[in-house]
């Protein structure tokens, strides 16, 4: 029974097994001249470009010019024997690289194997059109060790220009020599000679030479954002101590009031919120960078381990050069990344103590205006109560001034009646009965 295609499969089993299988290394047997180039994506490109399409393009373009078909658009990986060269083709988030392998017929020295590079065989006019910058441009010369050391150091010396040099045994049966130094062609020079390594080792050890290059220049993208970030941050820093110098003397100020307290806070609350928008943008600004700076940091470290270097008398390991080198650049970019997320930190505890103070001058605020609306309502309850007791004698008297009237035309229609002993008798149970009913009034109003 065959699984590939029945429905028991995950959807993503097969792709993600073939992860792991999709970049690898050329194969390279001594002697080989490998040219390597890695293109960082085009920042000039229209915002949302797919870095991708541009660079399966510039790939596209190589293939038609030497009449192959290229690979799907898709492609992430792509290897093809051109005859003429081996290309090794690999598409990453932020830049592609172009890995070009070529076997002499001979081989040569030094000196001539660096003039003879695959980069002859490639047209000119699609090298002027890369999309893209070139971040890495690297020349590598792998050898078998058969040279005196005497003589295959003095051709080192020559081929480097004289520059200090790294060097190390690595695999446990090569030699690895450069200066990490863009050399006067414009690329950067890489020396590895096959002192018994086993198969296959030989295209293990270029793949992480190279990726040891590309990585080390991805990572130190971080270096310029860290020094343009330090000023911006140095006069963040001492706006905030300002602010902070201004809270403690708003407490201290002798005879300000609460509400001058309150203006004098609001006006800071301002300023420090405006002063939190410009630590966010350079967040925002540098954060992304600083963190893909760390993580290429972490494979150049792998990669180096990968090597097991053993010393070479008198020669610092490539560890040791990345140590003295790009270590410290680094620790630049992840000191500044602390103290960006500290600076953001502190500004948030000062915004947010500043916000306490306002709101509880507010607070006091409010409570003066609910004493004075509560002031204002009894006011207007003994105003009412007083205007109650008055309209109670005078709806009084015009009720009794209408009983006087009718007892009085009792008295005209011959009836016994006393209109003055009447309204006499009358006055206390009429301003009774008038009160209670406004107090019915009252609190049926209320009730409602």
């Amino acid at each position: 029974m065959h699984l590939i295609n029945s429905s028991l499969n995950h959807a993503l089993r097969v792709p993600l097994a073939a992860e792991i299988h999709s970049r690898p290394f050329l194969q390279l047997d001594a002697p080989e001249l490998i040219t390597h180039l890695a293109v960082y994506k085009d920042d000039s490109a229209a915002p949302g470009a797919s870095n991708m399409a541009a660079q399966h393009a510039t790939l596209a373009a190589l293939c038609t010019h030497f009449g192959v078909t290229p690979p799907a658009a898709e492609a992430k990986y792509f290897y093809y024997d051109f005859s003429r060269f081996r290309l090794k083709w690999e598409c990453h988030t932020e830049f592609a690289t172009f890995t070009f392998a070529e076997r002499p017929a001979a081989a040569l020295l030094l000196e001539q194997a660096f003039e003879r590079m695959p980069l002859e065989q490639l047209p000119q006019q699609w090298l002027a059109g890369l999309k893209g910058k070139l971040m890495v441009a690297a020349h590598v010369v792998l050898e078998q060790a058969t040279e005196p050391a005497e003589i295959f150091m003095q051709g080192l010396s020559r081929v480097f220009e004289g520059n200090t040099l790294a060097g190390s045994k690595v695999l446990q049966g090569g030699e690895l020599w450069t200066d990490f130094t863009i050399q006067s062609d414009g690329f950067s020079r890489f020396v590895i000679r096959d002192a018994g390594m086993r198969s296959q080792q030989s295209g293990r050890l270029v793949q992480r030479v190279l990726e040891i290059e590309t990585y080390r220049m991805m990572a130190l993208l971080g270096l310029p954002y860290a020094m343009q970030a330090a000023p911006s941050l140095n006069a963040i820093e001492n706006e905030l101590a300002t602010l902070a110098a201004a809270m403690v003397d708003t407490d201290d100020a002798p005879g300000l009031t609460k509400a001058d307290e309150g203006v004098a806070e609001q006006a800071l609350l301002d300023r420090i919120t405006r002063l939190a928008a410009r630590i966010e943008k350079l967040s925002l600004d540098n954060s992304y960078r600083f963190s893909a700076s760390k993580a290429y940091m972490g494979l150049v470290k792998a990669r180096i381990e990968e090597l097991r270097e053993v010393r070479i008398e008198g020669i610092p390991t490539v560890e040791e050069f990345m140590d003295r080198r790009l270590t410290p650049a680094m620790n630049t970019c992840a000191a500044m990344a602390s103290r960006q997320e500290a600076m953001a930190q502190r500004i948030a505890n000062t915004n947010d103590l500043l916000r306490t103070r306002v709101g509880i001058v507010q607070e006091l605020q409010n409570r003066q205006i609910l004493q004075s609306m509560n002031a204002r309502a009894a006011q207007q309850l003994r105003l009412q109560q007083a205007v109650e007791g008055l309209s109670v004698a005078a709806i009084s008297y015009y009720v009794i001034g209408l009983f006087s009237y009718t007892g009085k035309a009792a008295k005209v229609m011959g009836l016994p009646v006393n209109p003055e002993i009447l309204v006499g008798a009358l006055v206390p149970f009429v301003a009774a009965g008038v009160w209670l009913g406004l107090r019915r009034m009252h609190h049926k109003l209320h009730a409602d």
